[in-house]
């Protein structure tokens, strides 16, 4: 299931949330040149997941939701301009688990 928040697509699979950035975010970013993720291990919601900067602007990337960070897109780190792709495999921002079901729920459908 997908939903949208942020200009992130939120994808639950099992108990884990995959947030990826939509191809609207990635068009007013630009080319993406360099991101530092959080060094946090839990955010709440409107925490900052990441900061970013592209070709059209630098962006302080926020959680619709709180929970566990498990996975960071590491590939991202050394190669920013992973997260312009079309592809969600490469464009994905963080993985989340603890997330509260309802929170989910609340997010608007795709």
């Amino acid at each position: 299931m997908k939903k949208l928040a942020n200009y992130l697509w939120v994808e639950k699979n099992g108990e884990e949330y995959t947030l990826i950035m939509t191809p609207e975010l990635q068009d007013d970013v630009g080319t993406v040149g360099f991101v530092e993720f959080t060094e946090n291990k839990t955010v709440a919601k409107d925490d900052s997941l990441l900061e970013l900067e592209g070709s059209k602007t630098v962006l302080d990337l926020t959680t619709p939701l709180e929970g566990e960070i498990v996975a960071i897109n590491e590939k991202a780190e050394d190669s920013p301009e992973l997260l312009n792709s079309a592809d969600p495999a490469e464009s994905w921002v963080v993985k989340l688990t603890g997330v509260d079901e309802a929170d989910f729920n609340a997010l608007e459908n795709v």
